[in-house]
């Protein structure tokens, strides 16, 4: 079983690249963040046509996430947790879970964050702390439940995951409080199953469209693949497709995927 998460910085600029990417990699499953639509306005035939069904959460221009399967989709969760929290009145489109397969995949996308001193940092602190308690929960219940918690985490949890980390001093993704979030699920019991395979320096999976980043291999990593134990036994390749950020029409970010043993 083949897996995959990307951040296509809208589906329905990319739908080509993504249907081309489905059929390229024989992916089984897709989890899709900054959809940056509406419901009505996901383009969902496309990928009906190829035999994948699809659920999606997403409210207008902003965020959005999104499963696709060909292995099927069954008990759609747009929130880990009833309390999950809310940035102002809104319970942002930012996790979509189901159960595909024998797994139990989430589609995630972090909040950024913004600056150090915005409420928006506050809330994503708190969104990682929500998240943290609810896969705790998870695998309390069921040691050998296999979870996939995948996505844009806009997180680079190590020095290595940044191209230069004294241009990120004093700004969000590389601060301490972020980094022991992500530690914090780490240790709960989810280990980033694509670092074995795809180690740094140098390998990232965003490049900012502006000063040339790409060309300049200037990037960060900041989309991950966390699994359960269950799930982390199975894992017997993973890599970052970094040839789908060349081009034009490109995203910002390149797809991850994982490989899983039956």
């Amino acid at each position: 079983m083949r897996i995959a998460t990307w951040n296509v910085n809208s589906i329905r600029s990319r739908i080509d690249r993504v249907l081309a990417f489905l059929e390229r990699h024989d992916v089984d499953v897709l989890a899709i963040q900054e959809t940056k639509c509406r419901e009505d306005q996901f383009p969902g035939l496309e990928l009906q046509s190829m035999g994948y069904e699809f659920a999606h959460f997403g409210v207008n221009q902003w965020n959005g996430v999104a499963l696709i399967s060909r292995v099927g989709l069954t008990d759609v969760h747009r929130q880990f947790a009833d309390d999950q929290p809310h940035f102002g009145e809104i319970l942002e489109p930012r996790a979509i879970g189901a159960t595909t397969g024998s797994i139990r995949m989430w589609s995630l996308y972090v909040p950024n964050g913004r600056e150090l001193d915005h409420e928006h940092y506050a809330y994503k602190l708190d969104w990682l702390k929500r998240l943290e308690a609810a896969g705790r929960a998870w695998l309390e219940a069921d040691d050998q439940a296999q979870v996939a918690l995948t996505g844009d985490w806009n997180i680079a949890p190590q020095d290595d995951d940044v191209w230069d980390i004294t241009e990120f001093e004093g700004r969000t993704h590389v601060s301490e409080p972020e980094r022991a979030a992500f530690s914090s699920i780490v240790e709960a019991g989810f280990s980033d199953v694509v670092r074995p395979h795809t180690p740094g320096p140098g390998v990232y999976t965003y490049w900012d469209y502006q000063q040339l980043r790409f060309p300049k291999r200037q990037g960060m990593r900041i989309d991950f693949i966390l699994g359960s134990p269950a799930l982390a036994a199975r894992v017997t390749d993973a890599f970052i497709d970094r040839e789908e950020r060349k081009g034009k029409g490109a995203s910002d970010h390149a797809p991850v995927v994982v490989d899983l043993a039956d």
